[in-house]
């Protein structure tokens, strides 16, 4: 046998065995009732785990400008606390406020305040975000204060879709967070018309671990 015989066999007994390798056997899909009964479990679950807080990266987007930087939400009930910050240009905002009321920091010309954190963000900046619904789709849970939900699944049973009240949520890239026992979503995209928010998040924070 030749050398280059033998080196051919040899490279291809090795490429041979890092196909077997690379094949795994894919996981059954889960039934419909299976993804309804985990998420119904989420939402339970949630429920009772009303302090959070997540660190990550934002993208918006109204058809006309975008912009992208680094979120800050801290959530305790209904009071909500978030920070958007551009790296590039470093200018900051703060929303803040609860169910009532809201307050935008890091304007020109001083904070405003208003009755509805979406309508005051619209206003003042142009974007369209949907805080207090928001509060619940990034943690993968419809909010309850809209109408009923459309829910998709994908085969792993994770949400991959909610569509409520003209938005529609994709998701993906869901893990484990081992203090509340279920898995939470770390890439969605929030859209309506021309309108999009995309989060991917770098750090949940549950209960009394968040800041």
């Amino acid at each position: 046998m030749t050398r280059w015989s033998a080196s051919a066999i040899a490279v291809a007994m090795l490429l041979s065995g890092c196909a077997t390798q690379s094949v795994r056997p894919s996981l059954p899909p889960v039934t419909t009732a299976t993804a309804q009964a985990q998420q119904s479990m989420r939402v339970a679950t949630l429920a009772t785990h009303q302090q959070w807080a997540l660190q990550g990266r934002v993208g918006l987007s109204n058809g006309h400008n975008g912009g992208s930087g680094r979120i800050d939400w801290r959530q305790d009930g209904m009071h909500y606390d978030v920070t958007l910050s551009a790296p590039i240009t470093h200018q900051s905002w703060r929303l803040s406020g609860d169910a009532g009321s809201a307050r935008l920091d890091g304007l020109t010309g001083g904070p405003r305040e208003g009755a509805d954190a979406e309508n005051l963000l619209r206003d003042a900046t142009g974007w369209v975000i949907p805080v207090a619904a928001l509060a619940s789709w990034v943690r993968g849970a419809a909010a309850a204060t809209l109408p009923t939900p459309t829910l998709q699944f994908a085969p792993d049973g994770h949400p991959s879709q909610l569509q409520q009240a003209g938005w529609t949520i994709d998701y993906s890239d869901f893990r484990m967070q081992p203090t509340l026992g279920i898995e939470l979503p770390h890439r969605l995209t929030a859209s309506q018309g021309e309108a999009k928010v995309r989060l991917i998040i770098d750090q949940w924070q549950d209960g009394a671990s968040a800041p």
